[in-house]
C-alpha cells in the first residue's frame, strides 16, 4: 500500500491519532510484540499496519488461523496515518522493542530502514529467495538491501489512473464515458485545460482535491519516465535543486493552483475526508489503493457517481508497501511464515478483493480475479484492465532515506501557494526547506 503517503498505500492515508496504535497494542506491555504461549497453547502474532482501511487482511487472518491452529493473529494500527505510524515504528526498531511480529514498511520509508537491517530478520534465511519470481522484479529489488538481505516482501503497487465524479462532469457539460474522459487529457497541461472548462461551468465545486496529491502523482510519473529518482539520487545524494523532474512537477502544480482548480484540502485530513462525503471536488489522482479510500470516505451515497479513467501522461506508480519481521519478535519463524502467506498470490488477491490494493505478484496480476475484475462502486469500471494491465511495465522511482521528511517540506510550500503566497518564492522555500529536512 501507499500511500501516499501511501496507504499506499500512500501514501498517503487517512491521519488518525497515534493513540490508536498504542491503545490497541496486544492487551499488554508495548515492549512485547506477542504472547510467548504456554505449553501447547497458541502463540499470538501481532501485525502492524497503517491507513484508514488497513491492508484488507481480516479474512486472510481467519484462513491462516484455521490452517495453523497454534497461531492467533492480532492486527493493530488500522486507522493510523503513515506519518505517525512510521515515527512510532522508527522508535520501536531503534529501541529494539515494541514493534509487531510482522510490520508494514511503506515504499517511501523502507529505504531508511536499510541502515537498520541488522534489526530485522533476513527473510532469505526463511526461504524468501525461493519466492523471488513471485514479485515484480523492481518490487523485489526495493525490498532487498544493497548487500542482499531481504528486508521485506512486497504487498501492493500503486498503478495510476484518475478517478472522477461523472455526475459533476455531466452537470458541467463534459463527457462522462470513461474512454472519452481519458481522451480529454493525454497530457497534464490538457488536464488543467479541462479543469478550466469545468471551472467555467461549475462555480460550486473544485476540479481537484488538493495540490499535494496532484504534485505527488505528477512527480512519480515524470521521474519514472525521466531520472528514476526524486529528491535523492541512487547514491543517496540530495539533488532536489538539480533534478529537473522535481521542478517540472512543481511548476505544473502551481499552474493548476493559479487556475483556481484546487479544493485546497490537505490530503488525509478530516477536511479532506469531509470533501468526499460532501462531494466538493470532481477528480482525484487515483492509484489502485485510492479506490478503497474513496469508497470508505464517500460512502454508499456516492456509489455509481464515481468512475475511473486513464491518467494523463505515461502511467506511473504511487504507493505500495512491504512486510518485514523485526528481530525483536519472539516468534521469528512463525512471523516469517505469516509474512510469506500474506504476500503470496492468494494473499494479495484476497487483499485486492477486500480493499483494492493492486498485487505486486505477477501470478496474482494475471489471475482472472484481478485481471477481469470490475468495481460496482465505480460505475462497474474494469479496474483489472485499468490498473493491472500496465502494472508489469511500471518504472520504479528511487526514494531516498528521508524521502517523507523532504516531501512534507515541499508539500508545505505548495499549501502556502494555495493560500496565496508567491509560487516563485515558495519554490525557493521548497529547495531550502527540503534540503534541510533531508540532512
Amino acid at each position: 500500500m501507499s500511500v501516499p503517503i501511501r496507504r499506499r498505500r500512500f501514501a498517503a492515508i487517512a491521519l488518525a491519532s497515534v493513540v490508536v496504535l498504542g491503545t490497541t497494542a496486544a492487551c499488554g506491555d508495548d515492549s512485547d510484540s506477542g504472547d510467548s504461549g504456554s505449553g501447547d497453547g497458541p502463540i499470538t502474532l501481532v501485525v502492524d499496519v497503517f491507513g484508514d482501511q488497513g491492508f484488507g487482511y481480516e479474512e486472510l487472518y481467519k484462513q491462516y488461523e484455521a490452517e495453523h491452529t497454534n497461531v492467533k493473529i492480532q492486527e493493530r494500527g488500522k486507522g493510523l496515518g503513515l506519518g505517525d505510524y512510521n515515527t512510532r515504528l522508527t522508535q520501536q526498531i531503534t529501541a529494539g522493542s515494541g514493534a509487531g511480529d510482522v510490520v508494514a514498511l511503506e515504499e517511501g520509508t523502507i529505504v531508511q530502514f536499510y541502515a537498520q537491517a541488522d534489526k530485522f530478520v533476513n527473510l532469505a534465511d526463511h526461504g524468501a529467495n525461493d519466492l523471488k519470481g513471485n514479485f515484480l522484479p523492481w518490487k523485489w529489488e526495493q525490498g532487498t538491501t544493497p548487500d542482499g538481505k531481504v528486508l521485506g516482501l512486497g504487498t501492493d503497487v500503486g498503478s495510476m489512473a484518475l478517478c472522477y465524479r461523472s455526475d459533476l462532469f455531466k452537470a458541467a457539460g463534459l463527457p462522462t464515458d470513461r474512454e472519452q474522459v481519458g481522451a480529454l487529457w493525454p497530457t497534464w497541461d490538457e488536464f488543467i485545460a479541462t479543469g478550466q472548462k469545468f471551472a467555467a461551468a461549475d462555480k460550486k465545486h473544485k476540479f481537484v482535491d488538493s495540490a499535494t496529491n496532484f504534485y505527488n502523482v505528477v512527480l512519480m510519473q515524470v521521474a519514472g519516465q525521466g531520472s528514476g529518482y526524486t529528491y535523492y539520487d541512487k547514491s543517496n545524494k540530495m539533488v532536489i535543486d538539480q533534478n529537473p523532474d522535481v521542478k517540472t512537477a512543481y511548476d505544473l502544480t502551481t499552474k493548476m493552483i493559479a487556475a483556481g482548480l484546487s479544493n485546497n484540502l490537505q490530503s488525509f485530513s478530516n477536511e479532506w475526508n469531509a470533501g468526499f462525503k460532501n462531494g466538493t471536488f470532481a477528480t482525484i489522482a487515483c492509484p489502485a489503493w485510492m479506490t478503497g479510500v474513496i469508497k470508505g470516505q464517500a460512502g454508499d451515497a456516492a456509489a455509481g457517481k464515481w468512475d475511473i479513467a486513464k491518467a494523463p501522461g505515461a502511467g506511473g506508480n504511487w504507493g505500495g508497501s512491504f512486510l518485514g519481521v523485526p528481530k525483536s519478535s519472539k516468534h521469528q519463524k512463525e512471523a516469517a511464515e505469516l509474512a510469506k502467506f500474506l504476500t503470496s498470490a492468494k494473499g494479495q488477491i484476497g487483499a485486492y478483493k477486500a480493499v483494492g490494493n493492486l498485487p505486486s505478484n505477477p501470478q496474482a496480476l494475471t489471475d482472472p480475479a484481478v485481471a477481469d475484475s470490475t468495481n460496482d462502486y465505480f460505475s462497474k469500471a474494469p479496474v483489472g484492465k485499468i490498473f493491472a494491465a500496465g502494472a508489469t511495465e511500471l518504472k520504479p522511482v528511487y526514494l531516498g532515506p528521508k524521502n517523507n521528511a523532504v516531501r512534507t517540506a515541499v508539500e508545505n510550500t505548495l499549501r502556502a501557494v494555495e493560500q496565496g503566497k508567491s509560487a516563485g518564492e515558495q519554490w525557493q522555500a521548497a529547495l531550502k526547506n527540503g534540503a534541510a529536512a533531508g540532512k
